[in-house]
């Protein structure tokens, strides 16, 4: 037996949430996916990028509400089916965003209200010992342009691709995956 995890079917049932933002998690997954496709990232960004709130839609997960430690059990969910890069840009785009808001005031003062409200849940500003320690990752560039990506999508009604785009590396990693109407 295959072991596959149904990505497609978590946005298509879950995905309507909304997380304190005016796009739902689909929207917001798809607007950072194209983000990253339209700066030329590799595979492994575009679905970091698509993927770093799956921790929101997870069974037993709230959608609609701010949730501290979603990155890490996205990433969890993710680990048996990606590259450690993906699965470690995952549960770390959370620390990324404290992490530019310790480094970076004017990056902290263009947070969206609900991001500022959840950079406190999510533990406020790095101490000196974690920021030091974040600066010595290997992947950390990458995770602050997940991050980037991440603030950006927000746009109300944005046009972006489909999910559907996606599906073909969706089905690399994870198996096949239930699309709308199959």
């Amino acid at each position: 037996m295959t072991v596959q995890l149904d990505v497609v079917g978590l946005f298509i049932t879950r995905g309507g949430g909304r997380y304190g933002e005016a796009v739902t998690q689909l929207q917001h997954a798809l607007q950072a996916a194209a983000l990253a496709r339209a700066e030329q990232a590799d595979d492994d960004l575009v679905l970091a990028a698509l993927l770093h709130d799956i921790g929101h839609l997870i069974p037993g997960a709230t959608t609609d509400t701010v949730d501290a430690h979603h990155g890490h059990r996205g990433a969890v969910l993710l680990r048996p089916f990606v590259s450690p890069r993906l699965a470690w840009l995952v549960s770390h785009h959370v620390a990324a965003k404290r992490y530019l808001c310790t480094v970076d005031a004017h990056y902290a003062a263009d947070l969206s209200p609900a991001s500022r409200r959840s950079l406190e849940l999510q533990g406020g500003l790095l101490d000196h010992d974690t920021r030091v320690r974040l600066e010595g990752e290997a992947w950390l560039a990458d995770a602050l342009r997940v991050r980037r990506w991440d603030d950006l999508a927000k746009v109300t009604d944005a046009a972006v691709p489909p999910l559907s785009d996606y599906i073909e590396l969706l089905q690399q990693r994870f198996g096949p995956q239930t699309l709308p109407g199959d």
